[in-house]
């Protein structure tokens, strides 16, 4: 398994769909699942977990530093 190419999937629809983030932010292990449809050791979800929330976090902060750009101009 590419975990980072699994990690990229999974952000793209967590962040496409409301639901599912909300589901992330409750349950992040059972949504992480959900997405990939297969229950895999825990060790391996606890790092597409951590995966997942960092670059989610990294996209959400490049965001709001565009928006400041913008509205800094």
């Amino acid at each position: 398994m590419d975990v980072k190419a699994k990690i990229d999937e999974i952000v793209k629809k967590v962040q496409s769909d409301p639901k599912l983030m909300e589901q992330f932010k409750k349950d992040p292990v059972k949504a992480v699942e959900s997405v990939i449809g297969v229950d895999l050791p825990d060790d391996i979800v606890k790092q597409v977990v951590a995966g997942v929330k960092g670059k989610i976090t990294v996209d959400n902060a490049a965001g709001v530093l565009d928006a400041l750009k913008g509205i800094l101009k």
